[in-house]
């Protein structure tokens, strides 16, 4: 496989398609983590404009916010899912399915301790890779099920999200306008009623909301002498934060990825993931996926950054938009692929999705322990959103070239290899040309669905 050049999404190249999806997921990831790398977490979390909002910073938020924020994550889950299924293909292998049961928890357990190490030695406490092995730990025995049926499961996040988010939605739009009545009423001098003096205090109330909590402020205060005083304030800080804030929204975090992961089961059994339908289909899929998502976002995005009050649409919507949009990225890809410029322009990033679990934490360590180390250029609070797009841009673009320079030589990136070799108890090929022997279990198609 490492010496097949891009082609047409059929057959056996069909594998190319996964590998280019998640090179360009594993590239566009560095975009939204970048913030928690170089700015005050507590600040871009609670208003973006705390963190520079010239023009420049306002458009290339609203740009990732609408295009990629979450749909990196989304495609790389996705891609999870069908990774799953290429690896029970091999089902009927003589050593038969407990030997491929043992590899994939075997596989994912490692998973879970690279992960792991990603988050208290690599210092990142937005690491996905720990997320992606608790949720797949429980996928197993899911890809028996009907693409229906791994459709109406992966949906239950979005459907829940709906229902908690409607009530909170109509519960703010309900304030909003108790509380324009109480203005007429003040503007026309007329006396307050109990439910005008309620409406009143509960305004007050959502009003104290535009302050940071006072939780978010004390770290918010602490950020910056862990990014003055060392390596040991910097990972203190860190792990504090993964434990304080992460560590409680694991739960939904794991269920998040599960519900992605039986969509791209889906996807799989439809052959709709790996390019086994036509142009017309990808390019109907990738329009209505993008008119039903781009809206959604755009508003959810503007929505955001707002100073009113306002019931926020992405309250109800994000999940939902984020799978769609995913789904829209997933078309446009596959589309692409169909075509020989297409199939030019994305050939540089099939090596980016053979090396993308050593890039995932290439990314990491250049956002870490470089750019934005307390020993690091002093970057760390000085950029903006703009500023940060323009370095995860020069980042991605360093990662893409050493993909394809590593992947003249080597068959893997060195942490695929690790990853392999402990999944498969032995040392597996490293070199290009001794790559073609594999190990009992491993196929090409196999080894290339391995999800970052």
């Amino acid at each position: 496989m490492a010496g097949m050049e891009l082609a047409p999404v059929t057959g056996g190249a069909r594998i190319d398609v996964l590998d280019v999806l998640r090179g360009l997921a594993i590239l566009g990831i560095f975009y939204m983590n970048i913030p928690f790398m170089a700015a005050p977490v507590m600040r871009g979390m609670w208003d973006p404009v705390l963190i520079g909002w010239s023009s420049a910073d306002a458009h290339a938020w609203t740009a990732i916010q609408v295009v990629l924020e979450g749909t990196q994550r989304c495609m790389l889950q996705f891609l999870f899912g069908a990774g799953l299924m290429v690896l029970t293909t091999r089902i009927a292998d003589p050593q038969g399915p407990v030997a491929v049961a043992d590899l994939y928890f075997r596989r994912t357990l490692w998973l879970l301790a690279f992960g792991m190490f990603d988050v208290f030695a690599m210092l990142w406490p937005g690491d996905i890779l720990h997320v992606y092995a608790l949720a797949a730990l429980f996928l197993f025995p899911f890809r028996r099920l009907g693409p229906k049926a791994l459709v109406a499961i992966g949906s239950l996040m979005a459907l829940a999200q709906v229902v908690t988010g409607g009530l909170h939605y109509a519960d703010r739009a309900d304030l909003l306008a108790r509380h324009r009545t109480v203005e007429a009423a003040v503007a026309a001098h007329r006396p307050l009623t109990a439910a005008d003096r309620l409406a009143n205090t509960q305004w007050r109330a959502w009003n104290a909301n535009r302050q940071m909590p006072p939780s978010m402020a004390a770290v918010d205060r602490m950020e910056p002498a862990a990014h003055r005083d060392g390596f040991v304030a910097y990972a203190t800080f860190i792990w504090g934060g993964y434990v304080n804030f992460i560590y409680p929204q694991l739960l939904d975090g794991v269920a998040d990825a599960f519900c992605a992961m039986c969509i791209g089961i889906a996807l799989w059994k439809w052959g709709v993931i790996q390019g086994r339908r036509g142009r017309r289909f990808y390019l109907g899929l990738a329009v209505v996926a993008y008119a039903i998502a781009v809206p959604l976002r755009w508003i959810a995005a503007d929505d955001e950054v707002s100073r009113d009050l306002i019931p926020h649409l992405g309250w109800v919507t994000y999940e939902g938009a984020r799978l769609v949009m995913g789904i829209g990225h997933v078309g446009l890809v596959n589309l692409l692929m169909l075509t020989v410029s297409g199939r030019a322009l994305l050939a540089p990033f099939r090596a980016a999705g053979r090396t993308a679990f050593s890039l995932y934490f290439l990314e990491t360590f250049i956002g870490m322990w470089v750019l934005f180390a307390p020993w690091g250029p002093g970057l760390w609070g000085r950029v903006g959103w703009a500023a940060m797009a323009g370095v995860a841009t020069a980042v991605a673009l360093f990662c893409l070239v050493a993909a394809n320079v590593w992947t003249r030589f080597f068959a893997m990136g060195p942490l695929e290899w690790l990853w392999r070799s402990l999944a498969y108890l032995s040392p597996q090929p490293f070199r290009q040309r001794a790559s073609v022997a594999g190990s009992a279990l491993s196929t090409p198609e196999m080894d290339a669905a391995v999800p970052a």
